[in-house]
């Protein structure tokens, strides 16, 4: 049933104007498209995202991770702890603050990490392409400002 206040132009305008509904679109068809890359290598697009996070010198506390990845603590919480099963990452003291924890790479989730790049690196290269002649890096930091 069709308000009269509420026209159907009103709703073709959100489907051609707006950019959550765009970007949410373009965000699934993307992690589907990572996701059956990095299958073969048994780790979901966030779940590499997340380990790639962790391939530092030191290993970062939760709370420094959440900027970076966009989620609340309790969601990383949550995502941490399939990865910490399958022996990927474990948690350790800090050496300069005993309460707080550091998450760090197993050698079992270095060389996940190492035999899963190439695969993520030719899925990138296969977007890259598909927004040729746009300009992935544009794109790119163009998201970044969005906050």
């Amino acid at each position: 049933m069709m308000d009269p206040d509420l026209p159907l132009s009103a709703t073709h305008e959100v489907r051609d104007r707006c950019l959550c509904l765009h970007l949410q679109r373009a965000a699934r068809r993307l992690a589907r498209r990572f996701d059956a890359a990095l299958r073969p290598h048994g780790l979901t697009n966030g779940q590499f995202s997340l380990l790639m996070a962790l391939n530092r010198p030191e290993g970062p506390r939760i709370g420094d991770l959440v900027p970076l990845l966009g989620m609340d603590r309790t969601t990383l919480t949550a995502a941490l702890k399939p990865l910490e099963r399958r022996g990927l990452v474990c948690s350790v003291a800090d050496a300069a603050d005993a309460r707080a924890r550091r998450l760090v790479l197993t050698t079992a989730g270095i060389a996940r990490l190492k035999a899963a790049l190439p695969a993520w690196r030719a899925a990138h290269d296969a977007v890259d392409a598909t927004l040729d002649p746009a300009d992935p890096e544009g794109l790119r930091q163009a998201l970044k400002r969005i906050e």
